[in-house]
């Protein structure tokens, strides 16, 4: 049932100029933007590509409003990044590692105290940070409580409210195992806080955003948070199934992975930590990078998806080239698995369409 991108389709190519390094052949990446975005589900979709921090190439499709209207997305538009945002928070963390603030090795119990003295956490006392990072905590992840609506704007929680809602949630894996969980960042958002003494916002503005010239980025932190200049809208189906705008999303439930950012962002953080200048040398074995599967295992992918919103940013393993895609949706993101595929049908024609 999935719609897929056959290479053979996007077999246009254009040679880039690539500094100090021959050149670079490229798929089409307006016929791949297009290609993804007819699959059932998709709204629009947009997509730049960077080759040493320079756009080589870029494509929209669809369009920025359901039923066709809006226009279509600019290119250069914010979008949700979603848990891409993780990456960004890892990148901190073991920043404050590196500045001995903090070790890997530190439980969570004498991290976060009340942790383990309010029974908040299971296991608070056998929980390392480097668990927390790598998703191998066991902690269950709190969107799986149920609790948190996506149409609710006008209830804020704070981070602890999170982790008590996964405390409700049955513990599925022994510390060590591997168990994808968001809890695990919103447990690791409330230690740079602590040990900066500033907000995320704050620290990931600081330390990431405006170092790498990042401008049109930030973290969404209010209840009812809208992104901020021109963008597409996802929607996502309500209790009868109807697709509603989820423009403004609750950045106080969803704001762990709430970074706002654009395909020429992006692109400038995965090309900064791919050429170590984000971490720290000896620390660098510990982010939770995706191995390299595309163009004979030289490129990876990071993804991303919150309602109404799919995100992947392809990077080569050196930081050279970049491909950043959005695909603004009107389904849950549970169904959008032909998204993800056209997705990456579409990086390998773009990137490697030689293959």
């Amino acid at each position: 049932m999935a719609v897929g991108l056959a290479c053979a389709v996007l077999a246009l190519s254009v040679q880039v100029p690539a500094a100090a390094a021959g050149q670079v052949e490229l798929g089409d990446v307006q016929r791949a933007m297009e290609s993804v975005a007819k699959v059932d589900g998709v709204v629009g979709a947009i997509g730049e590509v960077y080759l040493d921090g320079r756009r080589v190439g870029r494509g929209t499709a669809g369009s920025r409003l359901l039923g066709g209207k809006g226009g279509r997305i600019p290119s250069v538009s914010r979008y949700r990044i979603a848990s891409q945002t993780k990456l960004m928070e890892a990148a901190i963390v073991l920043q404050l590692v590196g500045e001995g603030k903090l070790s890997l090795d530190d439980k969570l119990s004498d991290v976060l105290p009340e942790m383990a003295e309010h029974d908040y956490v299971d296991r608070a006392g056998e929980i390392t940070v480097q668990q927390l990072i790598r998703h191998t905590s066991g902690i269950p992840d709190f969107v799986a409580g149920g609790k948190f609506d996506v149409f609710d704007f006008t209830t804020a929680y704070k981070p602890i409210d999170l982790v008590k809602a996964a405390r409700t949630v049955p513990r599925e894996g022994e510390p060590g195992e591997y168990l994808y969980s968001t809890t695990n960042y919103v447990l690791l958002g409330m230690i740079i806080e602590k040990l900066t003494g500033h907000d995320r916002a704050t620290e990931f503005t600081r330390r990431l955003f405006a170092p790498l010239g990042m401008k049109h980025t930030y973290l969404a932190t209010k209840v009812s948070d809208q992104i901020k200049g021109p963008h597409g809208h996802g929607y996502h189906p309500d209790a009868k199934g109807r697709p509603r705008d989820v423009d403004r999303l609750n950045a106080t439930s969803w704001g762990v992975e709430g970074a706002i950012s654009t395909a020429h962002d992006v692109s400038a953080f995965y090309r900064a930590l791919n050429q170590g200048r984000l971490v720290p040398a000896d620390l660098q074995g510990q982010m939770p990078r995706p191995r390299p599967s595309l163009c004979g295992e030289t490129v990876a992918s990071a993804s991303g998806g919150m309602p109404g919103v799919s995100s992947v940013t392809f990077s080569s393993t050196d930081g050279r080239l970049q491909f950043a895609v959005a695909a603004t949706l009107k389904i849950d993101n549970e169904k959008a698995m032909a998204v993800g595929d056209a997705i990456n049908k579409a990086a390998e024609a773009v990137l490697c369409p030689g293959r």
